[in-house]
C-alpha cells in the first residue's frame, strides 16, 4: 500500500493540493496517495488522531485549523513556532511534528519564479493576521532593508512586531492610511480580495516596477492586483506560493524537493 497523506480543512472540496502532490509524486518517482479530508469545525484533533491511527504519514492543514494544528503538534519547527500556526504535519516515531511552509513558499515564488531578490529591499506587508505571521520569519531571513507591517488595527500589528523583534529590528508598524513612501515589494496578506476590496493604502506605495503580490488566487486578477497594476506595479497572485509551499511540505515528507516550474505552468493553464 502506498504511503497516505491528505489536506485537512473545512471547506476542502476546492483544494488543489491533491492535484499538485500527484504531479510531484509522478515527477519524483514517489509512491503515495494524497486526498482531501473534511474535518468538522469542532473535530480537528479527533480527525488527526484518526489519521495517525490509520497509518497516514502526514497532512497539510488549511483554513480554519492552522492555529489548532500548532497547539496539537508535539514538536514545532522554529518557523512554525514564530508564526504560531502550522500548515504541515509529519507523523513519525510517535510524534506529530508541526511546520509552516507558507513563508518559504512565498519567498521561493518571489525569488525564484518572479526573479525578485529581497535582500536590501523595502517590503510592505499588508495585514497582521495568521497569513502575515506565517511569512514574516522567512521574509526577515532574506535580509530586507525594512519590512513595514500595515494593518487596520494598529495594536495587532504592534503585537506582531514585538513577537518578531528577536529576529530583526527592521520592522516598522503603520495604519493603512499612514504608510509613507514607495516600496520594492508589496504583499497583500489580508482577506480583502475575498470581498473584492483593497486595503486602503496610499497609491504612492506602488512605484513603477514594484512587485505587488496577492496571496489570493483565482481565474482572473484580484481587485488588489488590478489596483496595483494601474499604478505601475508588476502583479502576481498566490498560485505560485501555493505550489512552492506544497513542494516544501513534499520535501519534509519524502526527502526530495520536486521541481515546480512545469507544475506551476500547468496549473496556470
Amino acid at each position: 500500500m502506498s504511503d497516505r497523506y491528505c489536506v485537512i480543512g473545512n471547506p476542502i472540496a476546492h483544494s488543489k493540493s491533491p492535484q499538485i502532490h500527484a504531479a510531484f509524486a509522478a515527477r519524483t518517482g514517489q509512491e503515495l496517495d494524497y486526498e482531501r479530508c473534511l474535518a468538522p469545525l469542532d473535530g480537528f484533533e479527533a480527525t488527526v488522531r484518526r489519521l495517525v491511527d490509520e497509518g497516514y504519514r502526514g497532512a497539510n492543514v488549511t483554513v480554519p485549523f492552522k492555529l489548532e494544528a500548532a497547539k496539537l503538534a508535539t514538536r514545532l519547527s522554529e518557523r512554525a513556532r514564530a508564526a504560531g500556526a502550522v500548515n504541515t504535519l509529519v507523523f513519525a516515531d510517535g510524534e506529530i511534528a508541526g511546520d509552516n511552509t507558507d513563508g518559504p513558499g512565498l519567498v521561493a515564488d518571489i525569488v525564484r519564479n518572479a526573479g525578485v531578490a529581497l535582500g536590501g529591499k523595502r517590503i510592505l506587508l499588508l495585514g497582521a493576521g495568521g497569513a502575515a505571521r506565517g511569512v514574516m520569519l522567512p521574509l526577515l531571513l532574506e535580509d530586507p532593508r525594512e519590512i513595514v507591517v500595515a494593518n487596520r488595527t494598529l495594536a495587532t500589528a504592534e503585537a506582531m512586531a514585538r513577537d518578531f523583534a528577536a529576529y530583526a529590528e527592521r520592522i516598522a508598524v503603520r495604519g493603512f492610511a499612514d504608510v509613507e513612501g514607495g516600496f520594492d515589494v508589496v504583499i497583500n496578506a489580508t482577506s480583502a480580495s475575498l470581498a473584492a476590496d483593497v486595503p486602503p493604502v496610499p497609491d504612492s506605495v506602488f512605484c513603477q516596477g514594484t512587485l505587488a503580490l496577492d496571496m489570493m488566487y483565482g481565474n482572473k486578477p484580484t481587485v488588489y492586483m488590478d489596483f496595483a497594476a494601474a499604478r505601475g506595479a508588476v502583479v502576481r497572485d498566490g498560485l505560485g506560493m501555493l505550489v512552492e509551499q506544497a513542494a516544501e511540505a513534499f520535501a519534509l515528507w519524502r526527502g526530495v524537493r520536486p521541481d515546480t516550474a512545469d507544475v506551476l505552468n500547468s496549473m496556470r493553464q
